[in-house]
């Protein structure tokens, strides 16, 4: 009845929506079909580019300069290092043992020793070694006036407006005199600050002795100073059996507080693009995805073109434009990197007695490699699209549609309290306890307790009294209260989707069930398997009953009554009395109410006119009786 009035006032008609629903099932399983064939090219591509020797290079490399122990002192390496003399030692040893491999353990020399040096007898030297420091001027900041007697110098933390451009020392060799900075070099950071490029620099000698004696002269004349905020320690290596680069930075900062923090940073890269056949199996999937890239660019623009705003209005199509995004800025920051490889590797690698700057390039292939993890996340993503024609994808998208204002309402409320609890642990415990030293610390160690990682003895060491209070306080209200009354909003949308679909909301159509429809229509086609009867041999059959009720003198009227009683029957049974529903509770709508009341009073009608019928006759009977 409702289809019937829809199409009288202007609707299109029940033969015309099935086939565009149709034409829509089959774009989407070619878009889907298309899109499997992109996502395993660009997988091919982002595991093509990471090597499984990356982590083994960095390791060693971290074992052989982190890890080995100054000699005579087992408890004092790079990452223990405190003071200047620890760091003058490491320096001396760890390093110089690190960096100079003479000989094989035999004491057998392999090499000529003046070409270059291999560390573990595999990685090649490029170049030598690099050490840079920067230091801030005196009197960057004020000292009290009564403590002035006690104190009359004063170096302030570092930045760019407090560095110390003066030369210094002896004032002869380059690492007495400052060295502008390059504009290109990134900066670093670290720490405690973020550092430029420039300051004090030497180099280090391709000879053992050489390199020695400079530390000792620098020690012997006090390079590092009061002043100094930082020291960067830079080499790189290549090992030809794996094709990588290991590009290596040690990283010792002088805080204004006095001591030594250490940092570093390994960074194992495939500058060398296109040697073996594999790496050129690597590029055809590049061409590849350039080619997918602009398909779906025009894709895009067409369907922008023909919806206009309303494109913007799906959530699917602003994913698709911020995967179109990354994908563009992949293809960009790829092209950048290998123009930049093929300008400055070639002069880097050509003279041996300088240091060879490759910190620039593995500082750009990082940040390649990061964007191109990105994009390869979003078009995982991106499947959900396809999927959410399914039930139960179908079941958790309209859970979170449905429940997003009550969620948007808990997370103000969440936030305010959490936001207030990290507030009093850093204010409390800051000083103290390393996982609240700043108010980031605070927050992202709030949500480890959330999950059950937290230092409840440091917390109480640094507040007996507060400690304990605040501890308790957070796990009672975030853990036990906040986090299960989040829990039972999504669990009471669930529930009303789940009812909502159990009585007959459904999507328009479920992909899994055209598949199987796709499926089956292909097998009669291959007489594999007997058709089903067709919605033309059903109304068939329904035509023949209606010709047998008008033979038996059933009048027009009472044929329309039942033709009408007979759908509200069919529609109502399919939607309340399937066998997919379950003996629970489901919540009945409006709208559904009225059609139940107005079955019900089709049915007291036509109740009332099989009595009247059953009179009428009962009174024939007994009039032809004696």
């Amino acid at each position: 009845m409702a289809e019937a009035s829809r199409w009288h006032r202007g609707g299109a008609p029940k033969h015309s929506l099935h086939y565009s629903k149709e034409v829509e099932i089959r774009t989407t399983l070619q878009e889907l079909a298309l899109y499997f064939i992109f996502l395993i090219n660009l997988c091919i591509l982002t595991f093509g580019m990471v090597n499984p020797h990356m982590y083994y290079l960095n390791k060693v490399m971290s074992s052989l300069f982190l890890d080995t122990s100054v000699p005579g002192d087992e408890r004092t390496n790079f990452k223990s290092i405190r003071s200047i003399t620890d760091f003058w030692k490491f320096m001396e040893g760890p390093l110089l043992e690190g960096l100079y491999w003479d000989a094989w353990y035999t004491n057998k020399t392999l090499y000529d020793l003046k070409n270059t040096s291999r560390i573990y007898y595999e990685n090649i030297l490029l170049g030598v070694p690099r050490v840079r420091q920067l230091k801030v001027r005196n009197n960057t900041c004020k000292v009290y006036s009564s403590l002035q007697s006690l104190m009359n110098e004063c170096y302030d933390r570092y930045t760019s407006k407090n560095e110390d451009l003066a030369d210094f020392g002896l004032k002869v060799e380059t690492e007495w005199k400052y060295a502008t900075p390059d504009s290109t070099s990134p900066w670093h950071w670290g720490f405690v600050g973020v550092y430029r490029n420039g300051g004090f620099i030497f180099t280090l000698s391709k000879s053992k002795s050489e390199t020695k004696n400079k530390f000792i002269n620098l020690q012997l004349n006090s390079w590092i100073t009061r002043g100094t905020r930082v020291i960067f320690i830079d080499f790189s290596l290549y090992n030809a059996n794996v094709n990588l680069f290991c590009i290596i930075r040690l990283v010792a900062e002088f805080p204004a507080t006095g001591g030594i923090i250490t940092s570093w940073q390994f960074n194992s890269v495939k500058l060398l693009r296109y040697v073996s056949y594999y790496d050129y199996i690597i590029a055809s999937c590049e061409i590849t995805f350039c080619i997918f890239l602009i398909v779906f660019t025009t894709q895009e623009a067409q369907k922008v073109r023909e919806f206009k705003s309303a494109y913007f209005k799906s959530v699917w199509n602003w994913l698709e434009l911020l995967l179109l995004v990354l994908c563009f800025v992949t293809v960009s920051f790829n092209i950048y990197c290998n123009i930049q490889i093929f300008l400055l590797l070639g002069d880097l690698l050509k003279n041996t007695e300088k240091y060879s700057d490759f910190y620039f390039l593995a500082y750009w292939h990082t940040y390649y490699n990061n964007i191109i993890a990105v994009t390869v996340f979003f078009a995982w993503i991106k499947i959900f699209k396809f999927i959410s024609f399914n039930k139960t994808m179908s079941q958790l998208s309209s859970t979170l549609s449905r429940c997003i204002k009550d969620i948007v309402g808990f997370a103000i409320m969440f936030f305010i309290i959490f936001f207030a609890y990290a507030q009093l642990g850093f204010l409390v415990f800051g000083s103290q306890v390393d996982d609240f030293s700043t108010f980031q610390n605070a927050i992202f160690a709030q949500f480890r307790i959330v999950l059950g990682d937290f230092n409840f003895a440091g917390i109480q060491q640094a507040n007996r009294i507060l400690g304990p209070i605040y501890f308790i306080t957070f796990i009672f209200f975030v853990f036990f209260v906040l986090l299960n009354m989040f829990l039972a909003i999504i669990n009471d949308t669930y529930s009303e989707v789940k009812a909502d679909y159990s009585i007959g909301r459904r999507p328009d159509f479920e992909l899994g069930k055209m598949i199987k429809k796709s499926y089956n229509n292909a097998l009669e086609k291959l007489r594999l398997k007997k058709p089903e009867e067709g919605e033309d041999e059903k109304s068939a059959k329904s035509g023949d009953l209606v010709e047998r009720a008008r033979r038996e003198g059933f009048d027009e009227n009472e044929i329309q009554s039942a033709k009408q009683m007979k759908k509200w029957k069919e529609r109502l049974e399919k939607k309340y009395y399937s066998a997919e529903i379950q003996d629970d509770y489901q919540p009945v709508t409006q709208q559904e109410f009225r059609e139940l009341f107005l079955y019900a009073v089709e049915l007291e009608k036509e109740l009332h006119y099989v009595s009247l019928k059953l009179n009428r006759v009962m009174r024939k009977i007994s009039t032809l009786q004696p």
